[in-house]
C-alpha cells in the first residue's frame, strides 16, 4: 500500500541554520501519528512542509504517491490544515466563512450548502451558523477551523497544537471531533504538548528533537508516565552534531 504521506530525507535550512536534518516519516491511510518534541525541534516546520506551505531545502514529499513539488494543486486538495491561526474572517459569519472556502475548494454547487451544514453540525456549531466569528470564543473558532479543514473531505488532517488555549469543555468537544474524524478513515498528523490527549488519539508516537526523529514506534500501551520518561531520555540523548 502506498503511504498517504511520505517525507523522504527532509532537510530545511534557514540562514545557514539547519532546522530539519534528514527527516524520514510516513503515514498509512487512516493512521494517527502524534508528533512530540521540545520547542524549536522543527515540528511546525515539518508540518508546514507536509502541508505544502513551504518547500524543503532538500528531500522529497509525496502525498498519496504524488510528488508534492510537481503536483502541488493535487497535493493540497488532499489536505485539511489546522494551524495556530484559525484562518477565519472575523467579520463574516461561520456559514459565510465556510461558503468562501467551499468556493476555494471548488465544491459542487449542488451539494455545497448540505456539506457546510454537515460540518457545522459535526463540530457543534449548527446553532451559531449565522453569528459573526469575531463573537466566538477560542474553542469555537478552533472547532470552526476544523470544520473548514474537513469541508472538502480530505484524506489527510494536519493539526498544530489544536488544544492550545482551550478550556476543558472545548477540549472535550475537540476530542470528540478528532475521534469522529479518525473513524471516517482520515490520516491524522498532530503536534501537541498535551501528553494524555495526544496518547488518546495516537496509533504511533514520534519524537522530534534538534531536527531529527529520535523515536518512532506504536503508541499501544503507552501511559503518560512511561511516555514522560521516554521523552526525557530521547530528548536528552540527542547529539548536537
Amino acid at each position: 500500500m502506498t503511504p498517504i504521506i511520505e517525507a523522504i530525507n527532509i532537510t530545511k535550512v534557514y540562514d545557514l541554520r539547519p532546522v530539519l536534518r534528514g527527516v524520514n516519516l510516513s503515514l498509512d491511510q487512516g493512521e494517527r501519528v502524534i508528533l512530540f518534541g521540545p520547542n524549536g525541534a522543527g515540528k511546525t516546520t515539518l508540518l508546514r512542509i507536509i502541508a505544502t506551505l513551504i518547500q524543503p531545502t532538500m528531500g522529497e514529499l509525496r502525498l498519496a504517491g504524488y510528488p508534492a513539488k510537481d503536483y502541488a494543486l493535487t497535493a493540497r486538495g488532499l489536505i485539511g490544515v489546522v494551524m495556530h491561526s484559525p484562518l477565519l474572517y472575523g467579520d463574516l459569519t461561520a456559514l459565510e466563512n465556510l461558503r468562501f472556502y467551499s468556493r476555494m475548494y471548488n465544491l459542487d454547487r449542488a451539494t455545497r450548502e448540505e456539506r457546510m451544514a454537515e460540518v457545522l453540525a459535526a463540530v457543534g456549531l449548527k446553532r451559531r451558523a449565522d453569528d459573526l466569528v469575531e463573537t466566538f470564543s477560542r474553542g469555537m473558532k478552533q472547532r470552526l477551523a476544523i470544520a473548514r479543514a474537513i469541508l472538502h473531505d480530505p484524506p489527510i488532517m494536519l493539526l498544530d497544537e489544536p488544544y492550545t488555549g482551550l478550556d476543558q469543555d472545548a477540549a472535550a468537544t475537540l476530542d470528540r471531533v478528532l475521534t469522529d474524524v479518525a473513524l471516517e478513515g482520515r490520516s491524522i498528523l498532530m503536534i501537541t504538548h498535551n501528553i494524555p490527549r495526544g496518547l488518546a488519539h495516537a496509533d504511533r508516537l514520534v519524537i522530534l528533537s534538534k531536527g531529527r526523529i529520535v523515536h518512532d514506534a506504536a503508541a499501544k500501551g503507552m501511559t503518560p508516565l512511561a511516555f514522560s520518561e521516554l521523552y526525557a531520555e530521547k530528548t536528552d540523548m540527542v547529539s548536537t552534531r
